[in-house]
């Protein structure tokens, strides 16, 4: 077997199960999941028809690149959405969602035979696959905190130049999964000015760039933030889903953009990997990708559950507005453990402890006392959770 599996620890919703073992959820009060991030709101019925129009593609072996027509919708998006000019048969490869590439994409960048055990960094709290790639590429994981008294923003000091030197890889998630962090332009600067000097790869994870509060002022991703910084994608990609902005997360389907000579080596290993898109979620995608309306539908949708939810929840427990994201990180009185387990047992609302989301770097797990809330419900339904949460808390 495979020894590198040995180092993984167990996925955060097993944790959970693990957790919840032995609770009786009171039975006064129906189940309400606010811990996956899993879109609850309706998938768009044009999207439903394409992917039912597009089904005579299964008599054929899909490429693994996609189809043309498909990298040129992603493309067009793009420059729509960034004001990016990327060539769709050089920058940019269709994925069967973000989690797999943002795995997979490890394998192929990290080369384990420099030196010194290479090391992926990564943001702490994070999205669990950052840390698997990792281990599994034959690298080692860093962490850097992302703390509220630091504005979740990097600490870049927490590496010593040593460290620095053997970095192949680093993940950034912006807007940010759990805290919503979205980096300025002056961050991604400061990250670039870091990939220069020691050469290291960034790998963009935008899965949720599409769910903000201010139409007037989306976040910025990290090849927009290159392009108004006058570079060029060197050593830079990005990746970017339809599930969150489309409310499609069954459907797998996203894509990777940016520096060419690194997406024709990930092409290469995709060839063998077996991954290609299915030829039906590829015309489902080329609708979703070409159709804006739903999508400011779904973040009106969202701008309303977080305006009506927020303030009842910062009340009595440590939150407030995210950058962007659907996530609430919210601190709490006890440890997020107990908390999770109480409100599971007392009031029927399932939340993720943050401390199952991070681990322990420079003598702190950033995510203890945090809990995760995914606002992805119905806002009747948010709001009924919102009010068990308020009572909870009050109560401890």
């Amino acid at each position: 077997m495979n020894p590198h599996l040995a180092q993984l620890q167990p996925y955060p919703f097993e944790k959970l199960r693990a957790l919840f073992a032995g609770v009786t959820p009171n039975s006064q009060y129906k189940e309400i999941k606010l811990s996956i991030g899993e879109p609850q709101h309706p998938t768009p019925a044009f999207i439903i028809d394409a992917l039912a129009n597009g089904l005579k593609g299964l008599a054929n072996y899909p490429t693994t690149q996609g189809i043309p027509a498909l990298r040129q919708a992603i493309a067009a998006w793009c420059q729509r959405r960034y004001g990016l000019e990327l060539n769709p048969e050089t920058e940019i490869l269709p994925v069967n969602g973000s989690r797999e590439a943002l795995f997979s994409f490890a394998q192929t960048v990290i080369d384990p035979s420099k030196g010194k055990a290479p090391i992926v960094v990564s943001p702490n709290p994070f999205y669990q696959i950052y840390e698997g790639a990792a281990y599994l590429s034959g690298a080692v994981p860093r962490f850097l905190n992302n703390l509220p008294e630091n504005g979740f923003a990097f600490d870049y000091s927490a590496l010593s130049d040593e460290e620095w030197s053997r970095v192949q890889l680093f993940y950034v998630c912006s807007p940010g999964n759990p805290t919503g962090k979205v980096l300025s332009l002056d961050d991604w600067k400061t990250l670039f000015a870091l990939s220069d000097k020691y050469g290291f790869v960034i790998a963009s994870d935008e899965c949720y760039s599409e769910i903000y509060f201010d139409e007037a002022n989306p976040p910025i991703g990290g090849l927009q933030a290159a392009k108004l910084l006058g570079r060029s994608n060197e050593r830079l990609v990005m990746f970017s889903s339809l599930s969150k902005r489309s409310n499609v997360p069954g459907m797998r389907s996203g894509f990777v953009a940016g520096d060419a000579a690194i997406l024709k080596k990930y092409l290469l290993f995709r060839t063998y990997q077996g991954c290609a898109m299915s030829p039906p979620v590829q015309t489902a995608s080329i609708a979703a990708w070409n159709d804006e309306a739903h999508v400011l539908d779904n973040r009106h949708q969202y701008r309303e559950k977080f305006a009506a939810c927020t303030p009842l929840m910062a009340e009595v427990l440590g939150t407030g507005m995210p950058d962007a994201s659907f996530y609430l990180w919210a601190k709490t009185s006890i440890p997020d453990t107990e908390f999770a387990r109480g409100l599971l047992e007392h009031y029927n609302v399932v939340v993720l402890p943050g401390s199952f989301l991070a681990r322990e770097a420079q003598g702190v797990n950033p995510g203890a006392n945090f809990i995760r809330i995914a606002l992805v419900a119905s806002l009747a339904e948010c709001l009924e959770a919102t009010k068990r949460i308020r009572h909870f808390a009050q109560q401890l």
